[in-house]
């Protein structure tokens, strides 16, 4: 899902230093070592160990690529190890959850397949979903239904979860999801009335939005001048963190108008390369899920 236009955006150097924040299943890191020559270099990060060992194994004969467990957060430790701060000439987020994610049911990413309720992208992290679900309180289970899912019924979704698990714990994705439902009065046409909660639990549970904020607090001393930033976002979130922080830096501080500031003045750090291109009708087709993808690229420039 807008692959072609985020690498396309990258402008790519064969011999330059790329980061994939969000390796998945390679589709991006295979993209941009294609535009890569041999000098050239890509570090790849994901939280997910399976997503680690499918790069260790589709990318084990190529030097110029290495992956590292991480979450993109940790980027700018990494790369400061590395002696790479400020010299890398583009990185790539894709916020998407990746298909295997959703499509193992034992992963308990899935509202429509029964597993275990994890949701854990790092499976080396000690809090799951069923571990949060059983012990949290109604309130705070409330909050991150409503911070973090937008969900309109938190409160009582939130009161529907604490009564079951006093009856019985819940440790399965359809039994949450089924309660959700049922304590749903107003379920959206065309998504599932559990959409919102496990979206919200998800995200809470992985510090997705932490992560995402820590990155962009961290990118401008990542890149060189020059270098490229291309983030895919998928929910009105996160997008909206990105939007904020990019117009922020492509706009400079805000000052009053009648201080007499010239641009150059103004702290500007970025200009935009592509404000928010959306997934064409046939990749939408291809995979549904890339509807509410939302590209986003700015070029550092000082």
């Amino acid at each position: 899902m807008l692959l072609i236009e985020a690498i396309e955006s990258l402008a790519i150097k064969p011999d330059g230093i790329y980061i994939d924040g969000t390796y998945g299943r390679g589709g991006h890191s295979k993209a941009i070592l294609t535009g890569l020559s041999e000098h050239g270099r890509l570090l790849s990060f994901d939280k997910d160990t399976a997503a680690v060992s499918h790069a260790k194994e589709k990318f084990a004969d190529d030097p110029r690529f290495e992956i590292v467990q991480s979450s993109f957060s940790d980027m700018k430790a990494v790369v400061t190890q590395k002696g790479l701060l400020g010299k890398v000439n583009g990185i790539l987020l894709d916020l998407g959850v990746s298909s295997p994610q959703l499509d193992e049911p034992e992963r308990g990413f899935s509202f429509l397949k029964d597993g275990p309720l994890d949701m854990r992208m790092d499976q080396r992290m000690k809090m799951d979903a069923a571990t949060w679900i059983n012990s949290a309180s109604a309130a705070e289970i409330a909050d991150v239904l409503k911070n973090y899912g937008e969900e309109r019924y938190a409160k009582r979704i939130a009161g529907a979860i604490v009564k079951a698990r006093e009856e019985m714990p819940i440790t399965k994705t359809l039994q949450l999801a089924e309660i959700v439902s049922q304590a749903n009065p107003s379920w959206e046409k065309h998504k599932h009335p559990a959409t919102r909660s496990f979206q919200a639990i998800r995200i809470f549970i992985n510090e997705e939005l932490s992560d995402l904020e820590i990155f962009l607090n961290a990118c401008l001393d990542i890149l060189e001048c020059g270098g490229r930033l291309a983030i895919i976002t998928f929910h009105s979130l996160e997008d909206r963190i990105v939007k904020r922080f990019f117009r922020r830096q492509i706009q400079g501080e805000v000052i009053p108008k009648e201080v007499p500031l010239t641009k150059d003045l103004l702290a500007v750090r970025f200009k935009q390369i592509i404000r928010n291109a959306k997934p064409t009708d046939e990749e939408i087709r291809e995979n549904p899920r890339a509807r509410s993808a939302t590209l986003r690229v700015v070029e550092k420039i000082i």
